[in-house]
Formats: C-alpha cells, sequence, structure tokens
C-alpha cells in the first residue's frame, strides 16, 4: 500500500471531524459532492472513508459505497448533487 499524501490525510481528517468542522468546510469547497459529503453525518462520512478512501478512492467503491447506502443518503445525494445546477442532463 502506497503511503498517504499530506493531501489524502486533510481530507481524511476533515472527513473524520466533528459536524461542526465538517460544515465549516463544507463552505469552502466548490463541487457539489463535496459539499454534499461535508454535510453528512460523521457516521456516513467515517463510512466513506473506510470503504472508499481507506481502499484506493477509486471511483468505482465511491459508486458501491453510494448505492449501498440508505435510502435518505441515496436520495439526498440525487438531489443535492446530481439534480443541482447543470450537469448536462438538458
Amino acid at each position: 500500500m502506497s503511503a498517504i499524501t499530506p493531501a489524502q490525510r486533510l481530507q481524511r481528517s476533515v472527513l473524520l471531524a466533528p459536524a461542526a468542522i465538517a460544515k465549516a468546510a463544507s463552505t469552502q469547497v466548490k463541487r457539489p459532492e463535496e459539499v454534499w459529503m461535508l454535510r453528512q453525518s460523521k457516521r456516513v462520512r467515517a463510512s466513506y472513508v473506510r470503504e472508499v478512501l481507506d481502499q484506493g478512492g477509486h471511483e468505482r467503491l465511491a459508486q458501491i459505497w453510494i448505492l449501498r447506502q440508505a435510502r435518505e443518503v441515496r436520495e439526498s445525494y440525487i438531489r443535492e448533487v446530481l439534480e443541482s445546477g447543470d450537469h448536462g442532463l438538458g
């Protein structure tokens, strides 16, 4: 397994931080999926770290992870990320 870069260490730390810190960090990112993730509960964020980032962070792992989430998490992702803004759906 390769060493964790400083950027990956920071990403992991913010995702595992208390809700107030993650929420504050959400105001500093631009991509809807980053904002969405930082506004999730610590349980959801920790699950993402464990199941995606700690396993290599590949896009396929992220896709599997979101599909395995509870309905309310999946629905919020659809609403806040996929249906927000212009994503080439029109």
